[in-house]
């Protein structure tokens, strides 16, 4: 990614922000045409009790046949896209072309972390009252070697 890219997209640090509520905001602006960059994805936040959680996920990992699909995401940039994507028309031409404006990494690359970071205080995980659980904690659960 070159560096005129970097200055055209948002980027968003997910650390301490609720997964749907980042999810949706990212979706809306995703489809008004705005490249989007998100960082540090295994630091958002679930709400909701830890135990059933992972248990709610680990139910739905044996959904399908693991060779011929439907394929689940155990990695926490991924498990982030495809919850964006879930929020997207994705069988349509807008919302392919709005996925493909899309990047997600784990951790903070070396070429954004002098990059001002976009802010979505609507997710703000502080807000909430109570319990959550992180998101790798979450991907560890399901199967995530680092």
């Amino acid at each position: 990614m070159s560096k005129t890219e970097t200055t055209q997209a948002s980027v968003i640090d997910a650390k301490d922000l609720v997964l749907g509520r980042m999810a949706s905001a990212v979706a809306k602006r995703l489809l008004n045409g705005e490249k989007i960059i998100i960082v540090n994805a295994e630091k958002a936040v679930i709400s909701g009790k830890k135990l059933s959680i992972i248990k709610k996920h680990k139910e739905f990992l044996e959904v399908g046949h693991f060779r011929k699909g439907p394929l689940h995401p155990r990695r926490p940039d991924r498990i982030v896209k495809k919850v964006v994507r879930g929020m997207l028309p994705r069988r349509k031409p807008r919302g392919i072309e709005a996925l493909k404006r899309l990047k997600v990494y784990i951790g903070l690359p070396e070429q954004f972390k002098d990059v001002e970071k976009t802010v979505i205080p609507e997710a703000d995980a502080t807000d909430l009252r109570g319990p959550y659980i992180k998101l790798s904690e979450l991907a560890r659960n399901i199967g995530w070697k680092e």
